[in-house]
C-alpha cells in the first residue's frame, strides 16, 4: 500500500481516457447484476424449494387437471405427512399489464404447507370464514396500495363463472410475507371452495397436489408409489420435487442460464480487449518514467506490482460503482415487477463472483503491460526519451 499514491495518479494521467475505460467497466457490471437477479428469478423457485416437498402433476402437461378425488388416496400413501393442492388461475388486476399469480386453495391446509409464508392469526380464520375473501402478498400490496378490507375485481383469462362472466371479485382479508429474500409473495390466495361452486367448467378437478414427505421417508419412494396408484388411470400421474417443477416453468422461457452467459461472456471478453488498451497505452507512454523508477532503486517486481494494481484498481474501482447501480436498480425492479417476475434478487453469492470477476479482469488485462515494463532495460527506455 505504500505505493498507492503514485499508482492512483498513475491512473488519472489522462483522465478523459481513464473516465471512458472506467465507464465502459461500469456498463458491464450494471449488467452483470442486472442479468444475474434476472437469471435468479428464473432459478430461484429450484433453489429455494423445500426438498420435503413434492408436486404431483398430470403425466402429459401441466394444463391437464387431476381429479380432486386423488387427494385421499395421495394422503393414505405410506411416506406421506401431509397433501394440499392448488390450481393457476390466470387473471390480472385492472389492466392486462397487472398480470400476478392467484391460487384457489385451502386456506389452513396451504399455510400448513409452506409455513414460510406468515400471516397474523387472525387474518387466516377471518379469510377461512370468508367464502369470497383472499389474501395477497406484501409486495402486491405495496405496489398496487391494496389493503385488507378492499374488495378488488380479477379479470378472468381462463376461468369463466356460472353466469358467463369473467370477472371475479374478492374481499382481501389478509396479507402475508416472507421472510426469506429468495422468496416471493407476488401472488394472490383465495378459497377453492368458492372457486368450485362459482366457476362454469372443471368442476371436480385440481391444477396440482403438494406432499409434505414425512421425516423418516424417502422422497424417491414416495413419489413411485403415489405414480403406481395412478398408473393406467385416465388422469396418470408424475411426481418430482419442487425443484423440478420450478425448472419446468422457467424452461417454457428457454434456457436462460445459457443465455445469460452468452451476454455476459460478449460484454466482458470487449471490456478486457478495451482495457488491455488502455493499460497498452499507458506504459507505452511512461517507457522513459519507469526507467527513471528503475534508476531510482525500484526493482523489477516493484514496476510489475505497481503497473499491475493500476488495471486491478481501474477494474474495482468502476466494477464496484456499476454493482452498486445495478444494486439500487434490481432493488427497484423487484419491487415494481415482483409481480410479473418474483424473485429477482442479486445473491451475495452473485457480489462475490463479480468482485473476483474485477480482479482477475485487472490481472488479466494487466499483466502483460505489466511484464512489459518490468523487462524494460534502463539504457533502451531512456535512449526512447
Amino acid at each position: 500500500m505504500k505505493y498507492f499514491g503514485l499508482i492512483w495518479k498513475n491512473v488519472w494521467r489522462k483522465k478523459i481516457r481513464t473516465l471512458l475505460t472506467m465507464l465502459s467497466v461500469v456498463v458491464a457490471f450494471l449488467l452483470f447484476a442486472a442479468l444475474s437477479a434476472i437469471g435468479y428469478a428464473f432459478k430461484g423457485g429450484e433453489d429455494a424449494a423445500d426438498a420435503e416437498r413434492l408436486i404431483v402433476l398430470d403425466k402429459v402437461t401441466i394444463i391437464n387437471p387431476l381429479p380432486q378425488s386423488y387427494q385421499n388416496r395421495i394422503a393414505s400413501t405410506p411416506g406421506v405427512h401431509s397433501v394440499t393442492f392448488a390450481s393457476w388461475f390466470g387473471g390480472f388486476y385492472q389492466d392486462p399489464r397487472n398480470q400476478f399469480a392467484q391460487f384457489p386453495i385451502d386456506p389452513y391446509e396451504y399455510f400448513a404447507m409452506y409455513p414460510e409464508f406468515k400471516m397474523p392469526q387472525e387474518q387466516l380464520d377471518a379469510w377461512a370464514k370468508n367464502r369470497q375473501g383472499a389474501v395477497i402478498g406484501r409486495e402486491i400490496a405495496e405496489q398496487f396500495g391494496i389493503e385488507v378490507g378492499d374488495r378488488i375485481p380479477i379479470q378472468a383469462t381462463i376461468w369463466t363463472m356460472m353466469d358467463g362472466g369473467r370477472t371475479w371479485e374478492f374481499d382481501i382479508e389478509g396479507i402475508f410475507e416472507t421472510e426469506d429474500p429468495r422468496g416471493s409473495s407476488a401472488f394472490l390466495l383465495f378459497q377453492h371452495d368458492f372457486f368450485e361452486e362459482a366457476r362454469a367448467f372443471g368442476k371436480g378437478t385440481v391444477g396440482w397436489y403438494i406432499i409434505r414427505v414425512a421425516p423418516d421417508a424417502d422422497p424417491v419412494q414416495v413419489a413411485n408409489a403415489v405414480d403406481i396408484q395412478f398408473a393406467n388411470s385416465p388422469n396418470e400421474t408424475e411426481t418430482s420435487t419442487e425443484a423440478a417443477f420450478a425448472q419446468s416453468f422457467a424452461k417454457q422461457f428457454g434456457n436462460i442460464a445459457m443465455i445469460v452467459t452468452l451476454i455476459l461472456g460478449a460484454v466482458f471478453f470487449t471490456l478486457l480487449l478495451v482495457t488491455g488498451n488502455t493499460m497498452s497505452q499507458s506504459v507505452r507512454e511512461r517507457i522513459p518514467e519507469l526507467a527513471v523508477l528503475k534508476t531510482l532503486g525500484f526493482t523489477d517486481l516493484s514496476v510489475l506490482g505497481i503497473v499491475l494494481s493500476e488495471a486491478i484498481l481501474i477494474m474495482l474501482f468502476g466494477g464496484l460503482i456499476g454493482l452498486g447501480i445495478g444494486w439500487v436498480l434490481v432493488q427497484g425492479a423487484a419491487a415494481a415487477g415482483g409481480a410479473m417476475l418474483p424473485g429477482i434478487y442479486l445473491s451475495p453469492q452473485a457480489i462475490a463472483t463479480a468482485i473476483g470477476i474485477m480482479v482477475l479482469s485487472g490481472v488479466v488485462t494487466g499483466i502483460f503491460p505489466a511484464l512489459k515494463a518490468m523487462r524494460l532495460s534502463i539504457i533502451d527506455a531512456l535512449s526512447r526519451a
